[in-house]
């Protein structure tokens, strides 16, 4: 498991370094409640954007964002909530908005990224 774990965070740290590039400042990393965590929270103009990334060697089970299906969308709007009651000054006058990042291949730090933006 813990070559997984590892794969992860080199992918959540491109995905930070991507976000910082493209003009985001990032938050929060790996907020965690009882009911899950939240990978990354930043923020761009007037939207606070949470920002759930998937990492993988290769796409041989799936694209990252397959992973993300309906249920999972639930559940991080929920996180994103608590997130937004646990900081409401950071979260005042933004529009809200969920974005996921795939980080694809064997190396994170010369991974193909992709960044979907507002997904509803």
């Amino acid at each position: 498991m813990a070559a997984k774990d590892d794969l992860g965070r080199a992918g959540e740290e491109r995905a930070a370094r991507h976000l910082e590039a493209s003009g985001y400042r990032i938050l929060d990393r790996n907020w965690r409640t009882h009911t899950g965590e939240i990978d990354i929270v930043a923020t761009r103009r007037d939207e606070l954007v949470v920002v759930e990334v998937k990492t993988r060697r290769s796409e041989w089970f799936g694209h990252p964002f397959a992973a993300v299906q309906a249920r999972k969308r639930d559940r991080l709007w929920r996180l994103a909530a608590a997130w937004i009651v646990a900081h409401p000054d950071a979260a005042r006058g933004r529009r809200l908005r969920l974005d996921l990042i795939g980080v694809t291949g064997p190396e994170p730090s010369t991974a193909i990224l992709e960044h979907l933006e507002d997904l509803r």
